[in-house]
């Protein structure tokens, strides 16, 4: 029996193989980790559908691949002297992909649905702002009741993203179906865990850069299988490589290893909210964490690709806290731990995504944590699924992505702010909410780091979250694709990718 489900991967992928036809040379075709969620940037929450958004929609400020934000739809920005105010400059002859002209009204429109919309998750990335004020065509300035320093960061995200405002009020939350967009490709078609299909769009206001006609993104939960089909030319890219998977990925001829050390993280979520003396008891989560080997857990199921971490920054980064280091393993110190709490043999369920990697990564945990103690349940569910899951707040604990972001606030606040748009597991600290607003109102590095640093002391000290890894993004790419650019957040831009015949 073993022996069969361990061919089930590879019988897929034939079977993968078999259906997919041969598309031509301008077509770019992208096995994806997993299904993205909602295609509407006011509602998305997953990684994989930035990397859709990536061709489809551009946004006001990009992320180069130094982590310097820089220009796109807009092409200067500039703070108020007392940080109140920021002032936007558009480029000129932007148009939607539905024809529409791209100006300050349209920002207008697009940021205050952001911020305002029943269905939209922006509105706390966009708490700060009161007013949207539409200087004249090309010139748009945001008013804030505070000073918010991270909104230059928000606006490189979906936040940023402009769509067709006539689209958007004809559509309304159902603008997914459409997604027009300012961005090099239009959505044609969408079959959900099928295929995403994007057909270049004429328009574009940087068409030369160009090169594609086609984009046609797979769901393929299963690294084995992604591999398989770009061994067998059926892919010409897939995203988040399997680590263990370098290997094959080298030492084949035809196809490329392209890596970048990665903003993204993965985290223990924790549902303080549920039933149970993990939620309830920080002595209880202080020992899972004393539990995991978190460089052992890295080595096992990454190969040592990724790297070990206990915080939202990574190690050695700019807002990383070096007087908090990644803790060891230490067994007798969690069951001290958990006497200490009156409870020897806590039990919860761990729900991980379904793809193989992080099933291991949840089953390697379970074991680790057993030996202290523990017992875990495992339950590996499907991207969206998990998704739906912890937003409804129906968990114990979720092994969880998040994409990372430049700015220090972009990892912390989703999570751990009351009113954070992450905020699954209802963490609400009425300190850490007083440093993060402090935090938030200052623009000087220096002042910033002692700020960030002092949340990542709170939240270490209260675990609503457990980082485990940092990780490193791993594109496995065909020989006869050109020109793509890897940077940190993970994107896949389309801008300079060329194919072969």
């Amino acid at each position: 029996m073993r022996c069969v489900l361990r061919l089930m991967p590879l019988l897929l992928g034939i079977l993968l193989l078999a259906v997919v036809p041969a598309l031509g040379a301008g077509t770019l075709r992208i096995g994806l980790n997993e299904d993205p969620d909602a295609l509407d940037p006011a509602r998305s929450g997953t990684f994989v559908g930035r990397i859709v958004f990536a061709a489809t929609c551009d946004k006001l400020i990009d992320l180069d691949p130094a982590n310097n934000f820089v220009p796109q739809l807009a092409t200067a920005w500039q703070w108020a002297p007392d940080n109140l105010a920021l002032t936007l400059t558009l480029r000129d002859g932007v148009r939607f992909q539905d024809g529409e002209t791209l100006d300050a009204e349209a920002v207008r429109a697009n940021i205050e649905r952001y911020r305002t919309a029943p269905e939209s998750l922006r509105k706390g990335e966009l708490g700060p702002l009161t007013a949207v004020e539409v200087i004249d065509s090309h010139t748009v300035r945001l008013h804030l009741a505070r000073p918010y320093a991270p909104l230059v960061a928000v606006l490189s995200d979906r936040a940023g993203m402009m769509l067709a405002p006539q689209a958007m009020a004809r559509l309304g939350p159902h603008i997914a179906d459409e997604l027009p967009c300012a961005g090099p490709f239009k959505l044609t078609e969408r079959v959900a865990q099928d295929r995403i299909v994007v057909d270049r769009f004429p328009g574009y206001w940087n068409a030369p850069a160009i090169k594609l006609d086609r984009i046609v993104y797979q769901p393929i939960p299963d690294t084995t299988v992604r591999l398989v089909n770009l061994q067998a030319g059926r892919l010409d890219m897939v995203e988040r490589l399997g680590p263990t998977d370098v290997a094959k990925v080298t030492a084949d001829p035809h196809l490329r290893l392209i890596s970048t050390t990665a903003l993204a993280y993965y985290t223990l979520s924790i549902n303080l909210a549920a039933d149970g003396p993990l939620a309830h008891n920080p002595g209880v989560r202080a020992a899972l964490e004393a539990s995991i080997d978190r460089v052992a857990l890295n080595h096992v199921v990454m190969d040592g690709q990724f790297t070990a971490s206990n915080q939202f920054e990574a190690p050695g980064s700019r807002y990383w806290n070096a007087q908090r280091p990644v803790p060891l393993r230490d067994v007798a110190n969690a069951k001290q731990l958990l006497a200490a709490a009156g409870t020897p043999r806590p039990t919860f369920t761990l729900i991980t995504g379904n793809s193989p990697v992080e099933v291991q990564v949840g089953e390697v945990i379970q074991s680790m944590a057993g030996e202290a103690g523990f017992d875990i349940k495992l339950q590996a569910v499907e991207a969206n699924a998990l998704v739906a899951t912890t937003k409804a707040g129906a968990y114990d604990a979720a092994l969880v992505l998040w994409s990372g972001r430049a700015d220090p606030d972009g990892n912390v606040a989703i999570w751990l702010e009351c009113k954070g748009f992450l905020n699954w597991g209802k963490y609400c600290s009425a300190k850490f909410d007083d440093v993060l607003t402090r935090a938030r109102s200052v623009t000087e590095v220096a002042q910033r780091q002692v700020l960030y640093r002092q949340l990542s002391d709170i939240y270490l000290a209260d675990r609503p979250h457990i980082v485990l890894y940092h990780v490193k993004w791993l594109w496995g790419i065909s020989d006869k694709l050109t020109g793509f650019t890897p940077t940190p957040d993970g994107m896949i831009r389309p801008q300079g990718i060329q194919l072969a015949p």
